[in-house]
C-alpha cells in the first residue's frame, strides 16, 4: 500500500464516522485552504490517487477533528515508498516521536500515547462535551426517601416498590437502588 492510499483510507473512514458527505468535507477544507475541494477531488484523495501538500494534510486534520499523525495510520500492511517497501512495524515506528534515533521502549511509547491523548482531549468538541458532563453532574437528584411513600409494596413493610415515584417528583431516577436503611426497616 502506498502512503497516499493509507492517508486516503483514514480520510474516508473519518469522513464516514463524522457523517460528512464528499461535498461537506470539500467545503470544510475550503475554509482552511481558501478554496473548497470538489467532490471528485475528495474522492480521489480517499482512493489514494493524489499526493498531499503539508497545508492540505493540516486542513484535512482540522476538518476531520484529528491529528496529522493520525492521517498516516495504516493497517498491518507494508508501505511502499518509491525506493523500497517498509514493514508495517517500521512505518508505525516513524509515526512515534523518536528523538536521537533510539527505539522507544514500552514506557516511552506509553508517554507518547498519553501526550497524544492529552492533545485529543484539548480539542474544542471534546472540551464542550466535558463541560456538559460537569454541568450534568451538578444537577441535584432528590434523595431516595422522596421517591417512596407509604402504601403497598414490600409484603409486611408497607413500602412501595423502589421504582414507584410519587406524583410531582421530577427528575427522580426511574429505578433507584434501595438504601440499606430501607432494607433494614
Amino acid at each position: 500500500m502506498r502512503v497516499e492510499e493509507a492517508i486516503g483510507r483514514q480520510v474516508a473512514g473519518l469522513r464516514a464516522q463524522r457523517q460528512l458527505s464528499l461535498a461537506d468535507l470539500g467545503e470544510a477544507l475550503g475554509r482552511y485552504l481558501g478554496k473548497p475541494w470538489s467532490r471528485q477531488a475528495v474522492h480521489q484523495a480517499e482512493r489514494g490517487q493524489r499526493s498531499f501538500t503539508a497545508a492540505e494534510l493540516t486542513a484535512l486534520a482540522l476538518a476531520l477533528d484529528t491529528s496529522v499523525q493520525a492521517l498516516f495510520r495504516a493497517e498491518d500492511a507494508q508501505i511502499e515508498l518509491p525506493g523500497r517497501a517498509i514493514s508495517a512495524e517500521e512505518y508505525r515506528g516513524i509515526l512515534l516521536n523518536r528523538q536521537n534515533d533510539t527505539p522507544l521502549d514500552g514506557v516511552e511509547e506509553l508517554i507518547v500515547a498519553l501526550r497524544d491523548i492529552g492533545e485529543v482531549l484539548e480539542r474544542p468538541a471534546l472540551a464542550r462535551m466535558a463541560r456538559i458532563a460537569r454541568a450534568a453532574e451538578q444537577v441535584p437528584t432528590p434523595p431516595l426517601d422522596l421517591c417512596l411513600w407509604p402504601g403497598p409494596g414490600y409484603p409486611g413493610l408497607g413500602r412501595p416498590e423502589p421504582w414507584e415515584l410519587p406524583s410531582g417528583v421530577v427528575g427522580a431516577p426511574a429505578k433507584p437502588a434501595m438504601s440499606s436503611r430501607i432494607m433494614a426497616s
